[in-house]
């Protein structure tokens, strides 16, 4: 019978060679003395067929059953399992005795099915490759006994292709349906479903079986919307962003295998931009359509949607789908004007402020994120101005008026009434501000461009009753005790102000017309005569 020596046999053998079988092997023939008759390794093509058909000499078809891939034999072939008594004229003599040393490369029957084995998955996988999907992968190639004939890792790109659509072998076709993205398997593939008896160039044989190590990198279908996933959506939500309305947001742009390509985070800045009008790309448009302040979703956006075939810079491929993480900071319509909420109104509230009119109030002011950024209450006194005198932001100034003396607002002020694209010291640019306001006390204020006004007609001799000590020439001290004495007797009143003696200051630098340190006769004019003659002026 035939003599075999095992001299190698692999650690792991998932299969041995049966009757019937397809195989393919290398091998060496030589007679007793060491002359070779015959090799494989000479043709430079290894040797397919089936065992157990009566195509091979008997002795070779009983000495490779069993064998696995990567077995190596030694077979010692009688005549009479051999070429016999008549031999191969020229090449084997009659009653020679055989000897083969043997390694198997493949095998693989006509029943044989696609085998698929999963090597990890990720713990969430909401969607599986169907066929016509757009997948992108990486591999590596290799024939069953483990030689390698391709990797995409070698061109430093992932392949890309349509599924079930003929683009690919039919063992790739089945192999890759249900997987999900971040997915790794190995796929074995019987040559009927791979490159058959042709095989493909100089690098897979005929007839050869093909394993394949795959990582699912992404995959879409190009009929596929965007997907969103509202990962924590605010309790109270008054409204909800629509096209046209400016966006402040946070993200974290990632591919479908976790790879991170772009992040507001790392830049310390929000990403501000128009939704609906192009800015953006299509999908990231879509995405987010209808956001809440402060909700945070997860925006999949396809290629189609996104930077499509050519994909974008270094770090976004061609054909990949991103994935968003989006937080919103804010948003705001360039049409809004300042909303405002009053949290508390004084009963009997009769007297409200006006423009010109002097508020002391204490604010919290913050983003709507809730990042506090300024507090009246982190100083002595309550915060002062005049209305009116573009001494504080637009929209501030206007949930001021209207205002009783106790009462509390909530301001929502938008950019183009706060600080507008540029920000402020410790203010976004573009950022919506929210203000936590209450109005400490109110004084009347004066008309715009007085400092001071009589609540009647003013004395007839003005001039003379200003010169206390009728000397014709009225000083500082005399012009600043006179104007004190109207506003105690209740005659006028100055413009409201912190510091009475400065606006009393300001009131004598404008009559004292030549800076001499005194008002003359000449010199002393109301503010009605003045405006009178600038109009005579004019005309």
């Amino acid at each position: 019978d035939v003599v075999i020596e095992r001299y190698y046999i692999p650690k792991i053998c998932l299969r041995e060679v049966q009757m019937g079988d397809f195989i393919r092997y290398h091998y060496n023939g030589t007679f007793k003395d060491g002359k070779k008759f015959d090799s494989s390794y000479d043709r430079g093509a290894t040797v397919a067929g089936v065992v157990g058909v009566g195509r091979l000499i008997t002795g070779m078809d009983r000495g490779l059953q069993g064998m696995c891939v990567n077995e190596r034999r030694h077979l010692i072939v009688p005549p009479h399992l051999g070429y016999g008594s008549i031999g191969v004229a020229g090449l084997i003599p009659p009653d020679a005795t055989l000897y083969f040393d043997v390694v198997m490369l493949d095998i693989w029957n006509k029943n044989d099915k696609l085998q698929i084995t999963t090597l990890s998955k990720p713990e969430r996988c909401n969607r599986t490759v169907e066929n016509s999907d757009f997948v992108r992968y990486h591999y590596n190639g290799t024939l069953l006994d483990g030689t390698p004939f391709d990797s995409s890792y070698s061109k430093d790109s992932t392949y890309d292709t349509y599924v079930g659509t003929g683009w690919l072998i039919k063992g790739m076709d089945q192999g890759l349906l249900g997987m999900c993205a971040g997915e790794k398997r190995s796929i074995i593939i019987p040559p009927f479903l791979a490159y058959g008896e042709k095989g493909y160039g100089t690098v897979i044989p005929p007839q050869a079986s093909l394993v394949f190590s795959v990582l699912l990198v992404d995959f879409h279908n190009p009929k596929d919307g965007i997907f969103v996933e509202h990962l924590e959506v605010p309790e109270s939500c008054k409204r909800r962003a629509v096209t046209g309305d400016f966006v402040r947001y946070h993200y974290n742009g990632t591919l479908m295998d976790g790879m991170l390509f772009d992040s507001s985070y790392s830049r310390n800045h929000t990403y501000d931009t128009y939704i609906g009008k192009g800015y953006i790309i299509p999908g990231m448009d879509q995405g987010l359509q209808g956001v809440c302040v402060g909700e945070r979703r997860r925006v999949v956006v396809p290629p189609h949607l996104a930077y499509g075939e050519n994909g974008a810079g270094d770090k976004i491929p061609g054909s990949a789908v991103l994935i968003f993480d989006v937080h919103i900071i804010d948003f705001h319509n360039p049409e809004d004007p300042v909303e405002i909420e009053t949290v508390y109104r004084p009963e009997g509230c009769n007297v409200t402020t006006r423009d010109r009119d002097f508020v002391r109030y204490h604010y919290n002011c913050s983003l709507l994120d809730g990042t506090k950024l300024f507090s009246s209450h982190d100083y002595e006194k309550p915060q002062e101005v005049t209305l009116g005198t573009n001494k504080v932001i637009e929209g501030l100034n206007s949930g001021l008026l209207n205002m009783c003396a106790g009462e509390r607002r909530v301001l929502i002020i938008p950019p183009h009434l706060g600080h507008g694209e540029s920000g402020a010291r410790g203010v976004p640019g573009s950022a919506v501000l929210r203000f936590e306001v209450e109005l400490v006390s109110m004084e009347e204020g004066v008309p715009e461009g007085y400092l001071f006004i009589w609540h009647g007609d003013p004395p007839e001799n003005l001039y003379e009753q200003m010169d206390l000590n009728k000397d014709g020439e009225i000083p500082a001290d005399e012009f600043s005790t006179f104007i004190k004495t109207q506003v105690a007797e209740g005659k006028g009143r100055l413009m409201p102000s912190s510091d009475p003696e400065k606006v009393i200051a300001d009131m004598f630098k404008n009559q004292d017309r030549n800076q001499d340190g005194k008002i003359t006769s000449e010199e002393l004019k109301l503010k009605t005569d003045e405006d009178q003659e600038k109009i005579h002026e004019e005309l």
